[in-house]
């Protein structure tokens, strides 16, 4: 766990910077997320093709779906995508 100082900075723990390859000095984003915020590497960490990135969103988005039939949640309504 982080705690925030008065100068509203936050350290990222050891373990968790070395696994996401974050080193001192570098710039990270802050995104809000659900309830929470999301902390990403401020370089690009990937270099997929927008097909690739759309597979692996498809492809999660069936796990997620395989998981709340698991469950016996409703999937919710399709959505028009425009």
């Amino acid at each position: 766990m982080a705690k925030v100082t008065k100068k509203l900075q936050v350290t990222i723990p050891k373990e968790l910077a070395d696994r996401c390859g974050i080193k001192p000095g570098d710039d990270v984003q802050l995104a809000e997320s659900g309830e929470g915020l999301r902390v990403t590497p401020g370089r690009a960490r990937t270099t997929l093709t927008l097909e690739q990135r759309l597979e692996l969103f498809d492809r999660a988005t069936e796990r997620q779906r395989q998981r709340e039939r698991a469950r016996g949640t409703p999937p919710p309504a399709p959505k028009d995508r425009g």
